[in-house]
């Protein structure tokens, strides 16, 4: 059975998506992501998806939701749950089925970047920034780690060491 793993931001348009479609794609059928929005945006940022596409990552399947989805008795059980901005890492989270271990991987907002050619810039920089966290949390033995182990190495790639 993958991992399974939600990765929260605020409005659940653009790091949010970005970590998820990188989660999946680059874990191979080990992981099974999904992202979410304390108040999501409703939709996917346009440049976001160009991201995954210039990089060849599938992005049919993103859409911008709602935390509330994953609070339910039948929702996924979430192992891991990784916040990629600073509102949503300090937010009331629902009560998650499985009581998922939590990380903080602060990544800066790409989306209201001016002009359009920083900010696509900047959303390249998140991509590169979440691709190298989650190459590094792949490269985990996570089937033969405790949970506590796989926290606190999910924790030293966020600060680098």
């Amino acid at each position: 059975m993958p991992f399974q793993i939600l990765v929260l931001c605020t409005g659940n348009s653009a790091r949010s998506i970005l970590g998820e479609m990188l989660f999946n794609h680059l874990g191979q059928g080990r992981i099974k992501a999904w992202s979410a929005g304390s108040q999501p945006a409703g939709k996917v940022n346009p440049v976001a998806l160009e991201t995954l596409a210039r990089h060849g990552i599938p992005a049919d399947a993103a859409r911008s939701k709602s935390w509330d989805e994953f609070s339910l008795p039948s929702s996924p059980r979430i192992d891991f749950i990784f916040t990629v901005c600073g509102n949503a890492a300090r937010e009331t989270c629902p009560v998650w089925p499985g009581h998922p271990a939590t990380a903080h991987w602060g990544i800066p907002d790409p989306a209201h970047v001016e002009p359009m050619a920083a900010r696509r810039e900047a959303f390249e920089e998140a991509y590169q920034s979440l691709k190298q966290r989650i190459q590094g949390f792949l490269a985990l033995p996570l089937e033969t780690m405790t949970r506590d182990q796989i926290l606190a190495a999910a924790r030293l790639i966020h600060t680098g060491e």
